[in-house]
């Protein structure tokens, strides 16, 4: 059977390419920084994983950490993105073989740069999920 964690993730990368904005603007969903990538994308990072469990049910709490990468002048597109990402999270399903989602809470979000380097927003959700 699949971890909590593997199944959230791969709902979110299937919400993620599923949303008509995102599929049409960013050239991938990479598990990680990818070595050559074009920007923009979204890289996945292996979220914090906890135990949420009840008495009677296992349960786990794990955030949902996607960061968009950018490198044109200005943060303008990226904070676009930024919206489409939230909403797809958002509008992710809450049954999943296994498991289920009991609350999706969104925690923070920040956009950044280096000066040398890419724009980079970070986008941060707290998934708790019980087992079916």
């Amino acid at each position: 059977m699949s971890s909590a964690s593997q199944i959230l993730q791969e709902a979110a990368v299937s919400a993620l390419q599923a949303h008509p904005v995102l599929a049409t603007e960013l050239t991938g969903i990479y598990d990680g920084p990818p070595p050559r990538a074009t920007f923009p994308y979204i890289a996945v990072a292996d979220g914090l994983e906890t135990d949420w469990s009840t008495k009677t049910e296992e349960g786990r709490e794990i955030r949902l950490a996607l960061t968009l990468w950018h490198d044109g002048d200005e943060a303008s597109r990226l904070t676009s993105l930024k919206a489409h990402v939230e909403d797809a999270i958002a509008a992710m399903p809450r049954s999943f073989p296994g498991w289920r989602i009991a609350s999706l809470v969104f925690l923070r979000s920040i956009v950044s740069r280096d000066p040398a380097g890419p724009w980079a927003a970070l986008v941060e959700h707290r998934v708790r999920m019980l087992r079916q």
